[in-house]
């Protein structure tokens, strides 16, 4: 059995390449650069509006005192990054066509039914923080026109374009380089304590923080922990991991590039955790003390205090970190359902643009009622975090078992170290869990 299904996966990647073939020389070695991508596109997902306002509150709370924590879920984040790869290169196809083979299609479908439902109740968070940008930079233009223009925009290019991986690729890499340029002149226009933010890597508890569960004082819910939880379900997004081994199907690679491109999963995880400890310094040093409640105000508050250059500066970089998860979020919903439906699951074929067009819309629908009424869909936002707790777990037992499966992975599963750091991982992601499913009850009683 072992034999077949590894001829079976040899043949799967040979006779189904991502890339089209090509009739050219061989290609000179890659530098460094070229082989950056799926990771970086990971990445891109996982920090958006979520993430950076985590990143403020948490510095502006706690100082730079959990950068150390920052440090630790991006080695977890990296760790389940470099499995999904390595799954879907050695694996000979994605994740969730692998499950179909061995445990049957329903339970595939369970995971892209999941994953997509996910992508699209948080799709609207998109919206509002994409309205929020271009509202601080140009007040003029109404931001609910602002973002149907821009889903129609996105819309229109998912049906128009031949190599949507490609532009993708190269897009992000721009905006990466945008956010960062961005974010490093706020930061040294802050001018932060330089022997703080060297202590913050310390492993310590900062002054002030509780470690109690979620509780009730006086019929208002209360989350001690509120912004250390919110870090690590930011930073470290098992979804997003996991789609991982999509893309590596979509770059076309095979096991001598996941071996050249290993540094992608690493330059991902270091880009994804230095805008964060850009963020929390920055805002550590600014306004200790305060909070934000969206990226809106944060902006606002940041305005007087960094002045009128790096205010601007700090807005382009928020519009490129809304604009980044946007169409990202979107084609991870709509990519997994499609594979774990069984269609075709490249970004070009017509069942992942449908599928994503279908986040898109959802997205842009309860933005706009939203911001019209001036009220958050409660419900939809519970409906969101009841499906993590059952999401997130399981995605990344699926990660963990496909990696130690001699079937799948040959001589390539997880060696003790990964598996180590995977247990953590998953550990973690069952603590967040346990946590929002205490949250879920309390809002619900």
């Amino acid at each position: 059995m072992a034999a077949h299904d590894n001829a079976e996966r040899l043949i799967a990647m040979e006779a189904a390449p991502m890339e089209e073939p090509s009739n050219q020389a061989p290609e000179k070695p890659r530098r460094w650069y070229q082989s950056i991508g799926p990771a970086l596109i990971t990445a891109c997902v996982v920090f958006g509006p979520g993430s950076l306002l985590v990143s403020a509150n948490i510095g502006a709370t706690y100082g730079p005192g959990l950068l150390w924590l920052l440090i630790l879920t991006a080695i977890l984040m990296g760790t389940f990054m470099s499995m999904a790869a390595r799954i879907g290169v050695v694996g000979g196809a994605t994740p969730c066509t692998l499950v179909a083979r061995r445990l049957g299609r329903a339970a595939a479908c369970v995971i892209g039914l999941t994953l997509f439902l996910i992508c699209t109740t948080f799709q609207f968070a998109n919206n509002l923080a994409a309205a929020a940008a271009a509202e601080a930079l140009v007040p003029s233009v109404p931001p609910q026109w602002f973002i149907i223009a821009l889903n129609a925009a996105i819309i229109l290019f998912l049906f128009a374009a031949r190599h949507i991986y490609r532009f993708l690729e190269r897009t992000m890499k721009v905006m990466v380089a945008i956010i960062l340029i961005c974010f490093a002149v706020n930061l040294i226009s802050a001018r932060p304590d330089l022997l703080a933010v060297v202590k913050g890597f310390i492993p310590r508890l900062p002054a002030g923080m509780s470690l109690h569960l979620p509780h009730k004082v006086d019929g208002v819910v209360i989350d001690p922990m509120l912004l250390v939880a919110s870090l690590l379900g930011t930073t470290f997004s098992v979804g997003a991991a996991l789609y991982q081994g999509n893309l590596v199907r979509e770059k076309g690679w095979g096991l001598a590039e996941y071996r050249s491109g290993i540094g992608d999963s690493m330059t991902g995880v270091a880009v994804l955790a230095s805008i964060s400890a850009i963020i929390m310094i920055t805002t550590a040093t600014v306004i200790p003390g305060q909070a934000a409640t969206d990226v809106g105000a944060l902006a606002k508050s940041l305005q007087p205090l960094l002045g009128s250059l790096a205010y601007v500066m700090f807005c382009l970089g928020l519009l490129a970190v809304a604009m980044n998860p946007f169409l990202i979020n979107a084609m991870i919903g709509g990519g997994i359902l499609a594979d774990g439906l069984g269609l075709p699951a490249r970004l070009s074929d017509r069942g992942p643009r449908l599928l994503t067009v279908a986040v898109l819309l959802t997205g842009m629908t309860i933005a706009v009622l939203a911001m019209r009424t001036g009220q958050k869909p409660v419900t939809l936002i519970i409906f969101g975090q009841a499906l993590t707790v059952l999401g997130n777990p399981l995605m990344a037992i699926t990660l963990l078992w496909l990696a130690n499966r001699k079937d799948v992975m040959g001589a390539h599963r997880n060696r003790l170290l990964t598996n180590v750091l995977g247990v953590a991982g998953l550990l973690i992601v069952l603590f967040i869990a346990v946590r929002v499913a205490i949250l879920i009850i309390l809002k619900l009683t």
